[in-house]
């Protein structure tokens, strides 16, 4: 009978470890080369064009699917993500900064008004390109 709990303790006490091992993977976020390959490509599609929903799709499954996580990284992780490698190094990504702000519910159209401009509201609830409502991201 002693032996048989000598034995569970030890299994439990290594898949404790291994459990700690997988959790302290998943701390260095900012190490990981996925998160800046999300932000480049982001920011490159944005810099030529693209809107915010396809930069945000393209960059989004990126980082969701080569992570090497239990768990899925969550839309609004991976915004934060793209705009922390933005900050971090922002000479690497030249005009990025004003884009960080559609990952966050700002109007898909603000990245485009030159800056002399002030940005308005519109009137007109139908015209908004902004379709998300209160949860922007969904899975």
């Amino acid at each position: 009978m002693a032996r048989i709990q000598i034995r569970l303790a030890t299994v439990l006490t290594l898949a404790g470890l291994a459990g700690l091992n997988l959790v302290a993977s998943g701390v260095k976020a900012a190490d990981k080369p996925e998160l800046n390959k999300g932000a480049q490509i982001y920011c490159f599609m944005r810099s030529n064009g693209n809107d915010h929903s396809v930069s945000w799709e393209a960059s989004y499954a990126l980082v969701k699917r080569q992570g090497n996580s239990v768990f899925k990284t969550s839309p609004e992780h991976a915004a934060v993500m793209i705009t922390e490698a933005v900050v971090n190094d922002p000479g690497s990504y030249p005009d990025c900064g004003r884009y960080l702000g559609d990952l966050f519910g700002a109007s898909g159209g603000s990245a485009k008004l030159p800056q002399d401009q002030p940005k308005t509201k519109s009137s007109s609830s139908g015209s908004s390109s902004n379709t998300y409502g209160d949860q922007r991201y969904s899975y």
